[in-house]
Formats: structure tokens, C-alpha cells, sequence
């Protein structure tokens, strides 16, 4: 594996774009204007997630233990495979119990004009007897940068002078999309522990970005559901049908959601067909640890735009309840 860079930013205004995470294709179209071309060809970006800057406390998976703290001044360490995905995980596992979690895993939305944006604060009211009658929670973006098949130290890390002050999504030019570099970290994935996995006798595949199925974009090749997704023991919250392209649509053959996407380059928007983000299939392979690393570097069409992240966990993790304590 190669190392990776972990990159966390603050969003300082509204966002207008993707509602469930910023695309590695728009992070990496930010920075590509901004790195000589070396590092433009090079380079990897992962989708960002949105995440609150909220209290929270390592899960039991962690290699931590106790307080993480607030999210949001710095990177939590990494030691182990699983600690990769702490602040990847939509379901906000880290956020303490005692916090609005209804809330948190929901941006909020403002309107400009017509447009529906994401705000970069969430404001909470506040009893009459607190000195103020407001609180607010700031929200930001995680990612990560890899160097694809380059030498990594020639790329990697990319200063915190390139990505501070990025934009993305649409209405740039009204000064949407603005993000901050807050705290960046190599780590060097070949000294991560994976005994978790090891130890475990199943295991189970979820989707962190959604995998590419097909694409208008010239050479891009269609991909099948991988033989070693087990998709008879998906966890059943596959969606509903819909027929709409802009909402997930379920596969009558496998039960899996599928997403239409677009992806935008050279001036031109491609069609993509996609199997939606979130879902959990069970693993049929028998090689965990090497489709793990695999799946964080990510696989299949457009893998280096952020698309095909995959987290191999023990079949025995509860999904739902494993969160920080009070």
C-alpha cells in the first residue's frame, strides 16, 4: 500500500453540491489548479465527509480509548485499520450519546436565491438561565490524498498552503464552498494493524463512496457487483424503488440501491451509473486484509475521483449501537 494524507478542513461558508458528501472529483479539481503537474497527474483524492464539531468519545473498535474530544481542531491518531474509517462513518459512531445525533447526521439547508445550500454552522437554542441564547456547531470536511502509482514522496504531503482556502460545489463565484485546512497527517498504512480482521472468522463490506457500475466518460470500463460481494447477506436497508434518476433505485436481481451521478470534466458532464454509498454486503472471498487495503486506496471506474472506498469489518460489529458513551 502507499501512504495516505489525511486531510481535514473547516467549511467557512455555504456549500451548494452533493448533499450527502463532497466528491473526490471536485477536491481534486480545487487542488489540481493549484500543484505543478507532476502532482496533477499524480494525485488521488478521496470523497469528503461531512462531519459536526461536536464532543465525542472513541468507539469500542478504536485503538483509543476514552474522550476523543471536540472534533474539529485536529486529526485523532491512527493505529490501526479501523481508525482510518472513525470519521468516515456517516452513522457519526464517535459522537457522544448525550448529543443530538437526529440532528448531527443532518445538514442543515439554507436558501440564496433559489438555491438549496448546506450551512456551515448548525445553531441550537438554549435555556433562558445559559448567558447565551445560542449554540452554534461548525461543520468539516475529511478526506484523504494518496499518489496512485507515483512515488508517494514526491507528491505527498501536499503543503497546508495549497489546500487552505479551496473551493467547491457550485456558485464559486458568489463565494460558496470555501474551505479552511484545519490539520493534516501522513500515515503509512503499511505499519497499520489489521488484527481485528485477522481474528475474525466473517466478515462484512460496506460502502463508504458509491461503486461505479457505469460511466459516459470515454475509456471508462463498466464493472459488475465483484464476486466477492456476497449480496444475499446485505443488511436489508437497501432503500426503496423510486423512478426518478436523481433517487436511488433498487435492483429487483440483487436488492442493491443503484445511484445515477455525474461527474464533471474538461468543461463536459458524464453519466454515471452507480451502487449507492452505505449499504453493507457480506464477504465471500477469503483474503480480508488484502481487499481492505485494497478498498482504502478504492477500486473500480473513477476510484481515483474518490469513488469504490470499502471498509471490511468483522461480521460481528453492530451497525447501529456502537457508538461513544455518555
Amino acid at each position: 500500500m502507499s501512504r495516505i494524507q489525511q486531510v481535514l478542513f473547516q467549511l467557512d461558508a455555504e456549500y451548494y453540491g452533493h448533499p450527502y458528501y463532497v466528491t473526490g472529483n471536485a477536491l481534486y479539481n480545487a487542488i489540481a489548479q493549484r500543484v505543478e503537474s507532476a502532482t496533477r497527474r499524480a494525485l488521488c483524492v478521496s470523497h469528503g465527509v461531512f462531519l459536526p464539531g461536536e464532543y465525542g468519545s472513541y468507539p469500542a473498535w478504536h485503538s483509543q480509548s476514552g474522550s476523543l474530544g471536540k472534533i474539529g481542531s485536529e486529526l485523532p491518531p491512527v493505529e490501526s485499520y479501523e481508525d482510518l474509517f472513525l470519521l468516515r462513518d456517516a452513522a457519526h459512531r464517535w459522537l457522544k450519546s448525550s448529543r443530538p445525533r437526529d440532528v448531527h447526521n443532518a445538514h442543515p439547508m439554507q436558501t440564496h436565491g433559489g438555491r438549496v445550500t448546506f450551512a456551515p454552522v448548525t445553531w441550537f437554542g438554549r435555556p433562558p438561565e445559559f448567558a447565551t441564547s445560542k449554540r452554534g456547531v461548525r461543520w468539516y470536511v475529511h478526506c484523504y490524498l494518496h499518489a496512485g502509482s507515483a512515488v508517494d514522496d514526491e507528491i505527498l504531503p501536499v503543503p497546508a498552503e495549497v489546500l487552505d482556502g479551496l473551493q467547491v460545489g457550485g456558485g464559486r463565484n458568489y463565494g460558496f464552498g470555501a474551505l479552511s485546512h484545519v490539520d493534516s497527517q501522513l500515515i503509512d498504512t503499511d505499519e497499520l494493524s489489521f488484527d481485528r480482521l485477522a481474528a475474525a472468522d466473517e466478515h462484512v463490506i460496506e460502502l463508504i463512496s458509491p461503486f461505479v457500475t457505469a460511466s459516459s466518460y470515454p475509456g471508462a470500463d463498466d464493472q459488475s457487483v465483484p464476486w466477492w460481494w456476497d449480496v444475499a447477506r446485505s443488511d436489508g436497508r437497501n432503500g426503496r424503488v423510486s423512478d426518478s434518476t436523481t433517487e436511488p433505485t433498487r435492483d429487483a436481481s440483487d436488492g442493491l440501491r443503484r445511484r445515477a451521478e455525474r461527474l464533471a470534466a474538461d468543461g463536459s458532464v458524464y453519466e454515471i451509473e452507480t451502487i449507492d454509498h452505505g449499504q453493507r454486503v457480506g464477504y465471500a472471498g477469503d483474503a480480508p486484509i488484502e481487499t481492505a487495503k485494497n478498498g482504502v486506496l478504492r477500486i473500480g471506474t473513477h476510484a481515483r475521483y474518490g469513488f469504490g472506498e470499502l471498509w471490511v469489518r468483522p461480521a460481528s460489529d453492530d451497525r447501529v449501537s456502537d457508538r461513544g458513551d455518555h
